[in-house]
């Protein structure tokens, strides 16, 4: 029999959020972006526009600032309309999505860069 697998979902990403929208920020995805829910972003400092974080960057998107809410597809152009958990939040560590080389240490410090703006990474089921 064939396993069935499901994408996450925000139920699985999202565990605790204030109430009233607090937690969430509605941001500017930089053209050539294709984040998907979970994606962990950085906030360019120039444009204050995210994209996926980039530990070696140096325009400010090495910082963690932030995770995607619903995927986002900016491939072709920027999009507007980007939404982000970017305080007082709980999410599963397991749902995060990581750029690719990123390195324990990276990964390590962009996690306490997320809790230090009150987005609390734990592990989750």
């Amino acid at each position: 029999m064939t396993a069935i697998t499901n994408d996450l979902t925000l139920g699985d990403l999202l565990k605790y959020e204030e109430e009233n929208l607090y937690s969430r920020d509605q941001v500017t995805v930089l053209s050539g972006q294709n984040l998907k829910l979970g994606a962990v972003i950085g906030r360019v400092s120039a444009t204050q526009k995210v994209k996926a974080l980039d530990p070696s960057a140096t325009d400010g998107s090495e910082v963690a600032a932030g995770v995607v809410l619903q995927s986002i597809d900016a491939s072709a152009a920027e999009k507007n309309n980007g939404l982000i958990v970017s305080r007082q939040a709980i999410v599963a560590d397991h749902a995060l999505i990581w750029p690719s080389a990123i390195t324990t240490e990276e990964k390590t410090a962009a996690i306490a860069q997320l809790e230090a703006i009150g987005v609390l990474v734990r592990q989750g089921v």
